[in-house]
């Protein structure tokens, strides 16, 4: 219970401040919206986990504090305030001022209204984002296979170059032309999102370099000077800087549907901040460190798969809810019901393995 002792004491002073801020109402959202982001998250804490594990335990505890600050005031907060300023053409008071002015979803011209009709644009973005995310673990080379036979033929697909941009500008023309109704910014920010996934992951390749060439050092150097070094080097410093960013950037494009599907259930920018930021998202930080430290994701060898077809479904249901109505607990259900499979799968193989 350790790594979710800070959990549960967010989770309580949330619930208290959302009671001072509107009384028993306030409470019982936040602690909805709280149990929400949680349950569409846990394939958000596997991949997380299995980046942060590569990261040294200083960037460990960055992610617990600055990450968390970036997760709840940057996705949380002032990220659909951005939204509604751009869409609105507001400036960010004039947006802050009608976000604290709680108006009904279904009236136009209120903040909920209009962040409800720049989803669209939100969903292409994210949507892109992931769906590359996942194209990008299928198409490598893995030790294992869960779904062999889909698993292998996209193996044999990722053996072509540049298959994962190519794939996804494929689908996203397709989206554009049959299933958007405002083709132009659909496609625009289709396009950004696959543009900002290819510059960090870039980004990350050659930071990732540098921290490798540092590991070789680092063994040239005990060669020569018989300094005893740890097997695994963790990344640090510039590194470690460029994989938190992609980090932030992945958890991000998971905040997208949970932040603009709040809305259902309240307009209220404080309380969806308390519920979605406060108890969900470090709830997702504290799972994400446990299965770092206790190296489930060593231990269970189809949690990866499992997570990344979950991340392959969100991306196209968000894709799909570009014009198709699609309830928050759809989505969070089969990301659930995909990860206990693997998890059951995983627990199967072990006991083969000790057998």
């Amino acid at each position: 219970m350790k790594h979710f002792r800070g959990s549960l004491i967010v989770t309580v002073v949330a619930l208290i401040l959302a009671f001072v801020y509107g009384g028993l109402n306030a409470l019982v959202l936040a602690a909805i919206l709280g149990v929400m982001e949680v349950s569409l998250s846990f394939d958000n804490a596997i991949v997380n986990a299995r980046i942060l594990e590569r990261m040294s335990h200083k960037w460990r505890e960055v992610f617990l504090t600055v990450g968390m600050l970036i997760a709840v005031l940057g996705m949380r907060f002032l990220f659909p305030l951005a939204v509604v300023s751009i869409s609105a053409h507001l400036n960010p008071v004039d947006a802050l001022s009608l976000a604290m002015a709680k108006g009904n979803p279904e009236v136009p011209g209120t903040y909920g209204y209009i962040l409800h009709h720049a989803h669209p644009m939100i969903a292409a973005f994210g949507g892109m984002f992931l769906l590359m995310l996942a194209l990008n673990f299928f198409f490598d080379e893995n030790d294992f296979h869960w779904f062999v036979l889909p698993e292998k033929m996209l193996t044999k697909i990722g053996q072509f170059p540049a298959a994962t941009p190519l794939i996804s500008l494929i689908i996203l023309t397709l989206i554009t032309h049959f299933i958007a109704h405002d083709s132009f910014i659909v496609l625009l920010a289709g396009v950004l999102g696959m543009i900002l996934y290819m510059a960090v992951e870039g980004l990350g390749a050659i930071m990732e370099h540098h921290g490798a060439l540092a590991e070789v050092e680092n063994e040239v150097e005990e060669e020569f000077t018989g300094k005893r070094l740890t097997s695994k080097t963790l990344l640090g410093g510039k590194a470690a800087f460029a994989m938190f960013l992609y980090l932030e950037m992945i958890d991000a494009s998971f905040s997208f549907d949970g932040a603009i599907g709040a809305f259902a259930i309240t307009p209220d920018p404080i309380i969806i901040m308390l519920g979605l930021g406060f108890i969900g998202a470090m709830f997702v930080r504290s799972l994400t460190i446990f299965l770092v430290e206790k190296g489930t994701l060593n231990e269970l060898v189809y949690l990866d798969h499992g997570a990344h077809w979950a991340i392959l479904i969100l991306s196209v249901l968000l894709l799909l809810s570009i014009s198709v109505e699609i309830p928050e607990v759809v989505t969070g259900l089969i990301g659930a019901i995909i990860i206990g499979a693997s998890l059951i799968s995983s627990l199967i193989y072990n006991k083969k393995q000790k057998k």
